[in-house]
């Protein structure tokens, strides 16, 4: 739900209006059913909107509640605001909407930076108080909605994208040389705040910071999920498991129906999404929209899924939408994706999301995803090699299964100018598995996965990608509440049966088996894992431009090797080494970057 934007000052100067103006018109793809800018002395804040919870005017952003002095934009949904709404209104607050919004604003009133522990949901907002000044801003737990942060020393800018910000004017837009090692390991994943720009971070997830009129800011962490056994759950066996986790994820499906407009499902035909379905099926929800999507096949390799999709559309009689993208369509698609990302973003996925959020917009607003099941239930291939590692080996275990290269390859294919003097990566997943509250190797993995890589990835891609055509996401297997439950259960369950045994034990019986027992899919783009034709001159153009010449990232003889032949080199978990390199230089010149 919605794009906002902003300008804090430091200096003593108004907000550059015109700067805020030009952020803004670059997130009507975000929100657009209307759009609002507030702007007082220093500060200024913008919103494009997506009407889904109250639809009425008294929605409306920058939302301005003048008697408790706050002026608060949003993008997101709580999902138990009606309930805190209830609990607030029992302390004495009024209120003249019925949006979510209002409540963030009433609970940031009653309990301050506190407010983030009482909110069920996805969010980045930010709230000004007109009377001390100071300008917080928070985003949720699992990172599902992005914040954008570009600060110097007389100013501090945030927005609902990265492009945005460089709309304002002024942004420094020279590569980051760690993000770029980052990028070229973690499958263009670029950890938190870092971002590929030196003039370009993003808050973290589950961080909440509060910045005083003279810039001075503390941040904190307000949650943090722990992947160990617990005390609580000592005497649970397998079948206790399984129906924790169904109640748990059946409770997380019903919470993100809240809406004043239908909610539809994105239903691929894994486990994951015709969970959801029967879930909903289950709680009584009937005229249930479903959507899948195909493509032509390419390179032997098939495209769609639809017989496992429409296999439980057909068992839930749900409205069902078998969407084929015609092979004319694909190209712009690729261009029109590319445009929407936030950051450069290498998995095919992105085309096919953005395509089905294209069709899927003109019926719906809003839609569940599956996203992120296999990464808090152990659906990947890289978890299985960790179950006998010391824990004091993991990071370098992980590394050997995950990591797209190892270090001493880097040197082939980035240019001396760009190489780092110092492995960042390995040094980054060091730390982060060297943390506590994570018990064994694979829970260490799945951490790292749930907290960092899920959030710069899957989910990035899923939000980047639906909210390019006005449609808002919600994604149940991400519910907070859910990700602390799943992370206290015993690794061998969830690497059981081929990866996230707990969750298809628990689905027998409500899931087709069929479904259950399928091979693992995925959104398949064949003609970009099989690069002929038109897309491999796509990658040739883009790593050939004066601007990628100038630039000078990659080795100029790697290029020309992996050009000559686009499909023999391919990364640890199989992806095209040439569209890793392309794409991130489609994106720069999309962006305009020199």
């Amino acid at each position: 739900m919605c794009g906002v934007a902003g300008e804090f000052r430091f200096d003593g100067q108004s907000a550059d209006i015109a700067a805020l103006a030009r952020m803004s018109s670059c997130l009507v793809h975000r929100g657009p059913d209307g759009d609002g800018l507030w702007a007082h002395g220093p500060v200024a804040l913008g919103h494009r909107r997506l009407s889904i919870i109250d639809l009425s005017a008294a929605g409306s952003q920058p939302m301005v509640d003048a008697p408790l002095g706050l002026t608060v934009v949003f993008n997101g949904c709580i999902y138990n605001y009606r309930d805190l709404r209830t609990e607030l209104a029992g302390k004495g607050y009024t209120f003249f909407s019925s949006s979510d919004t209002e409540v963030i604003g009433k609970a940031y009133a009653e309990w301050g930076m506190d407010c983030v522990d009482h909110f069920l949901g996805m969010f980045a907002f930010a709230i000004l108080e007109r009377e001390s000044g100071r300008l917080v801003l928070a985003r949720d737990r699992l990172g599902i909605k992005p914040l954008y942060l570009d600060e110097t020393g007389e100013r501090l800018r945030f927005a609902s994208t990265l492009p945005a910000l460089i709309a304002g004017g002024g942004t420094d837009t020279s590569i980051d040389q760690e993000a770029l090692a980052y990028y070229m390991t973690f499958h263009s994943v670029v950890p938190a705040p870092r971002t590929i720009l030196n003039g370009v971070r993003k808050l973290p997830p589950a961080t909440i910071r509060l910045i005083e009129p003279d810039g001075h800011s503390v941040e904190r962490v307000y949650w943090a999920p722990s992947f160990a056994r617990d005390d609580e759950y000592a005497g649970f066996d397998e079948r206790d498991w399984q129906d924790a986790v169904i109640r748990s994820l059946r409770t997380a499906v019903e919470r993100r129906m809240v809406a004043d407009v239908p909610v539809g499902v994105l239903l691929s035909g894994g486990i994951d999404s015709s969970l959801v379905v029967a879930l909903l099926a289950g709680a009584g929800q009937t005229d249930l929209s479903t959507f899948s999507i195909g493509f032509e096949a390419a390179g032997g390799e098939s495209g769609d899924e639809f017989e496992y999709s429409t296999l439980v559309a057909d068992r839930f009689a749900t409205d069902h939408h078998r969407i084929t993208i015609d092979s004319s369509r694909l190209l712009p698609g690729i261009d029109g994706a590319i445009a929407a990302m936030s950051e450069p973003m290498v998995s095919h996925d992105c085309v096919a999301f953005y395509l089905l959020s294209e069709d899927v917009s003109k019926s719906v607003k809003v839609v569940q995803s599956g996203q992120g099941a296999d990464e808090v239930l152990g659906g990947y291939d890289w978890y299985p090699p960790l179950a006998d590692v010391p824990r004091g080996a993991a990071a370098e275990a992980y590394a050997s299964v995950f990591f797209d290269r190892r270090w001493p390859a880097m040197s082939s294919i980035l240019s001396r100018d760009w190489m780092l003097g110092h492995d960042a990566p390995s040094e980054f997943i060091a730390r982060r598995f060297a943390e506590p509250g994570a018990e064994t190797s694979v829970d260490a993995a799945l951490r790292n996965d749930t907290t960092v890589m899920l959030v710069d990835d899957p989910v990035k891609r899923v939000d980047n990608m639906t909210m390019a055509w006005g449609l808002e996401a919600r994604v149940p297997f991400l519910d907070h509440e859910f990700v602390e439950l799943v992370g206290r259960i015993p690794p061998q369950l969830k690497l059981a049966d081929g990866g996230k045994g707990v969750l298809k034990a628990a689905s027998r019986g409500i899931v087709p088996d069929e479904v259950i027992d399928r091979t693992k899919g995925y959104f398949p783009v064949p003609a970009i894992r099989q690069l002929e034709g038109p897309y491999l001159a796509k990658m040739r153009d883009a790593l050939t431009d004066p601007a990628a010449r100038a630039r000078g990232l990659f080795n100029s003889a790697e290029v020309e090797r992996l050009l000559a032949s686009p499909n023999e080199t391919r990364t640890t978990l199989g992806s095209n080494a040439l569209w890793q390199l392309g794409l991130l230089e489609l994106w720069l010149q999309k962006q305009g970057i020199r």
